[in-house]
């Protein structure tokens, strides 16, 4: 049975809770709190479990051999003790957890369905990734509305490779969601360093209980986060990797500061229209994404790195956003913006970007002034498909970007920028290498001519601020489906053409509304729009003509 077979096997098993009439939002946190007791059973040698053991009683063995109401008492107390237990963690774990499944012949179906998974085969594969990929194809299930806690995998690890965490290092998560990036980012290291088979116990202990920590504001997606990190072998503090708190709040303030910041905040505005409640905070938005972006290079320390997901308002919103912009371009090295395809985030139809920046400059860590020389943008977005579940986006997609951040492979920031040249031709470069051929013998194409093709192009700081006033939204390549303003038709030809559409559109709904049995509210509103367009006492005279 391969990962993806137990994944569809696990998901499958959401049935059973729809017929407990279980909706889709609670699907995935009702199945991990009986799957991660599961889980501990078939792992019990796993170092972090031997560490956070169940207790006597809350174990998979104590639901095995009960049926009906017996075993949904059981494991209602279960849950209750877990929620109780002296291990702080596995409190965490389990705070506030309650089954919502009434039926005692469900919890039957779902313990004797998940004793009948390959479990040698999903510990070959590694269960935090079996975990994972549950997670994920909830996040997929657009119904279920998990997909804004889910960043997508493949960009996950782009982000993660190019900012190359190292051990020993504080890497942060302000927006924690299941756990995602932290997960990767200790999964890098742990490629780097085999296993961490190559440190110290020292270094080892402090992986595992000190190098990660993240904030996530929902409950339930806390407790999400908790079980995949501890079945990642990621241990924590007290209160786990994953924090419960606001990082616009005191709980962000009272963070240490971090070497690695990984994120994607959430889109949208804060509660109730207010701002955030740091007083930390120099310019004050009700927007959280510039919030976040605030706590965020505040949150680093002299040489830190970050990448963040932001949508395209960051990028150019004026007022605070503009003052934003230029203080993050004055304390941090903002070096790099991805301009990232649309529809590459399950519940989201936004426009994103990753911002790669460091604090201070690569030469000198505790500089505070006029940090940003110049950025680099790599347009991933113009003339690239729409992604979604027929166009899945995939690593492959992100492999010209990478190659482009850091050609060389270096490890440090000062290496990785003087390696890096303009001109990425990548998906359609042998479309556009043929257009340029064929007009190769234009005295006057030069390299600037070159480049307005390339997805990789440097912009100075100077012309940032002169030519766009601070704005970051940096567009050149065109989009392959645009018109040009000098082949539009004629203004009155559009015109006719949008009056058309919209006369078409009224007909059909007009006839909808009559077949739905609203003949009375069509005729009424039919009126208001001739009153509104003047046709009204045009109506009346022709009607009073006819009357004649």
């Amino acid at each position: 049975m391969t990962h993806n077979d137990i994944v569809q096997k696990l998901w499958n098993l959401c049935d059973v809770l729809r017929d407990d009439g279980i909706n889709y939002s609670d699907y995935v946190t009702e199945l991990v709190m009986l799957l991660f007791i599961k889980m501990e059973h078939e792992t019990a040698d796993a170092e972090v479990l031997k560490t956070h053991a169940l207790p006597d009683g809350c174990r998979w063995p104590d639901l095995n051999g009960r049926s009906g109401l017996d075993l949904l008492n059981h494991y209602k107390q279960m849950l209750l003790d877990l929620s109780k237990s002296e291990d702080r963690l596995i409190a965490a774990i389990y705070a506030d957890a309650q089954t919502r499944l009434g039926e005692p012949r469900h919890l039957e179906q779902l313990i004797s369905s998940l004793d009948q998974i390959d479990w040698f085969s999903a510990e070959k594969d590694g269960l935090g990734d079996l975990y994972e990929g549950l997670l994920e194809k909830n996040a997929s299930e657009t119904k279920s509305g998990a997909g804004q806690y889910f960043t997508p995998r493949p960009l996950i690890n782009a982000m993660v490779r190019c900012v190359r965490p190292r051990q020993r290092e504080r890497i942060q998560d302000p927006a924690a969601g299941t756990g995602g990036f932290l997960i990767a980012a200790d999964a890098y290291i742990k490629q780097q360093t085999d296993e961490l088979f190559d440190l110290s116990d020292r270094d080892k202990t402090y992986q595992r209980l000190q190098a990660f920590v993240g904030l996530e504001l929902v409950p339930g997606t806390r407790r999400l986060a908790l079980m995949n990190c501890l079945l990642h072998g990621m241990e924590g503090d007290d209160e786990g990797v994953v924090h419960l708190g606001n990082a616009l709040g005191q709980a962000g303030a009272g963070l240490d500061r971090a070497d690695v910041i990984l994120a994607n905040p959430p889109f949208g505005t804060a509660k109730g229209g207010g701002g955030p409640t740091r007083d930390d905070f120099s310019f004050k938005t009700s927007n959280k994404q510039l919030a976040f972006l605030q706590h965020i290079y505040r949150g680093l320390k002299p040489g830190g790195r970050a990448a963040v997901v932001l949508p395209d308002n960051v990028l150019f919103e004026a007022g605070q956003g503009t003052e934003i912009r230029r203080d993050l371009m004055d304390k941090c090295h903002l070096h790099t913006i991805l301009r990232l395809p649309t529809g590459i985030f399950y519940a989201q139809g936004v426009k994103t970007n990753v911002l790669f920046f460091t604090r201070g400059t690569a030469g000198k860590p505790h500089q505070d002034e006029n940090c940003t020389d110049s950025v680099w943008v790599y347009d991933l977005r113009t003339n690239m498909p729409s992604f979604g579940k027929r166009t899945p986006f995939t690593e492959a997609h992100l492999a010209p970007f990478e190659q482009c951040y850091n050609p060389a492979g270096s490890d440090t920031l000062a290496e990785q920028l003087n390696a890096r040249e303009e001109g990425d031709w990548s998906f359609g470069a042998e479309q556009i290498e043929a257009d340029r051929a064929a007009g190769a013998d234009d005295a006057n194409a030069g390299v600037d001519d070159k480049l307005q093709t390339s997805r990789w192009r440097r912009f100075s700081r100077e012309w940032i601020r002169d030519t766009k006033d601070d704005s970051l939204d940096i567009t050149w390549l065109k989009d392959a489906d645009s018109l040009e303003a000098e082949n539009l038709p004629e203004p009155d030809v559009l015109a006719a053409e949008a009056m058309s559409e919209l006369t078409e559109a009224l007909r059909e709904l007009d006839g909808l509304m009559v077949a739905l049995g609203s003949q009375d509210e069509a005729d009424t509103l039919k009126k208001l729009l001739a009153e509104a367009l003047g046709l009204a006492d045009n109506a009346d005279a022709e009607s009073d003509e006819v009357k004649a």
